[in-house]
């Protein structure tokens, strides 16, 4: 099973402050939280004693995390250092959390299960000064992490799911555009479509040109660059990474990573517009029959205007994905 050696995004940076945060990632309970050095630190959420949930605990004023239930104390790493119950006892490394991987990216917190063998989703977007960086999120989905990947590539639901938005009834065709396979995905180029209000700054409906590439079995990314003169900032270009915590096979924590030439707007003016477009496709992606995502091309019905999804069908056939996939 591949998907416990990927990074996995779980909370917000800064909703891991002074206290155990509970998450949950591949079925499994996880408790993510801070050591004395400020250093962030993901748990299996059971204590090694009796099993009770360490998020229900503290962390100590030296920087351990302490059971809720015997007071058992783990620094970083795992490592049981105390228990209250024998003073002078010395733990024994047996005697430890499980411990996974862990760090900070793109705002988010992240968990690898199985080691750190992969690398994280690239965002280049993230390294350019010219766009400034917001996320928004996150938002609880009942449908697999691959559907919500899918629809996120998928052009031809724009007239309908965001008509008046990105897209419109009028001017539903979909051009022949590229795709290529990656190492973490796929690459699609060439992508057009004409969208009434395709941004937070439209002054008119625009041609707009779009990029996606995936970027990891559940992370993807798109840029999309409006027609000179249709927008109000000079040379508005944004980039969206699309990042997702598979919950369980068919419950989906989602974030996005927001890049855009505005340094101006309030961040609730920025997000409102990501809002906005998600929480109109949030009811239909749920209502999606099967919730995974069938990798037998025959499952589903295709037509050349779908090929982004078919090669992303492939790539998670490929690529030995089993969670969130029939």
């Amino acid at each position: 099973m591949l998907e416990p050696s990927l990074w996995h995004p779980v909370a917000l940076v800064g909703d891991v402050a002074q206290t155990p945060v509970a998450v949950q990632l591949l079925e499994q309970p996880v408790v993510v939280w801070r050591d004395a050095a400020g250093v962030v630190q993901a748990f299996a959420d059971q204590c090694p004693h009796r099993g009770a949930r360490l998020s229900l605990g503290r962390v100590t004023p030296d920087g351990r995390l302490e059971c809720p239930y015997h007071g058992w104390q783990f620094a970083a790493g795992g490592r049981c250092t105390q228990v209250p119950a024998l003073p002078t006892f010395v733990p024994p490394p047996a005697h430890c959390a499980r411990a996974f991987v862990a760090r900070e990216a793109y705002g988010l917190v992240w968990v690898c299960m199985d080691g750190a063998g992969t690398a994280l989703p690239a965002f280049a977007a993230e390294d350019d000064a010219r766009l400034r960086k917001l996320n928004c999120g996150p938002y609880d989905v009942a449908a697999s992490a691959p559907r919500i990947i899918e629809n996120f590539l998928d052009m031809s639901h724009f007239g309908f799911v965001h008509e008046g938005w990105l897209g419109s009834r009028e001017a539903t065709a979909i051009d022949d555009y590229r795709v290529e396979p990656t190492p973490t995905g796929l690459l699609a180029t060439g992508c057009k479509a004409w969208q009434p209000q395709s941004n937070l700054h439209s002054t008119a409906p625009a041609q707009v040109e779009y990029t996606y590439e995936v970027t990891a079995p559940y992370a993807a990314v798109l840029t999309k660059v409006p027609e000179a003169g249709t927008t109000a900032v000079d040379g508005w270009r944004e980039s969206i990474a699309l990042f997702i915590c598979p919950v369980t096979p068919v419950r989906s924590r989602v974030w996005f990573r927001l890049a855009v030439a505005d340094f101006d707007s309030p961040d609730e003016k920025l997000q409102a517009f990501q809002h906005t477009i998600f929480t109109q496709d949030q009811p239909v992606l749920e209502s999606q029959m099967p919730q995974c995502l069938p990798l037998d091309l025959r499952a589903e019905l295709h037509t050349a205007a779908d090929k982004a999804s078919s090669a992303y069908r492939r790539f998670l056939r490929q690529s030995g994905i089993t969670f969130g996939v029939c």
